[in-house]
């Protein structure tokens, strides 16, 4: 049987890989977007680990929530991605900043 601290170590490295990964790489946007949902798969899997440890289902329907917000994250990142990408054919972060008005 898996523990609690197992699945709790788990999202520890996970949320570690995710904010070293933004720390480390600011250049890629892909990469970014990448880190942030590691970020999020972290905190899916300690509400799910405590829903499983207190029986409580509350904690699994969160998650469906905190996943339909990834997916549209992901969606919309990945639009706005493509567009800079045809009007300035990079997507360095470091270009973004010449679309300031």
């Amino acid at each position: 049987m898996v523990a609690l601290s197992d699945y709790l170590i788990l999202s520890a490295i996970l949320f570690s890989l995710g904010v070293g990964g933004i720390f480390l790489n600011r250049k890629n946007i892909i990469v970014l977007l990448m880190c942030v949902e590691l970020i999020l798969l972290a905190v899916n899997t300690n509400f799910i680990a405590f829903s499983h440890y207190l029986s409580d289902i509350s904690g699994q329907v969160f998650v469906f929530f905190i996943l339909t917000v990834a997916a549209a994250e992901a969606a919309i990142g990945l639009a706005i991605l493509v567009v800079l990408f045809r009007n300035l054919r990079s997507i360095s972060v470091d270009d973004i900043h010449t679309m300031n008005g």
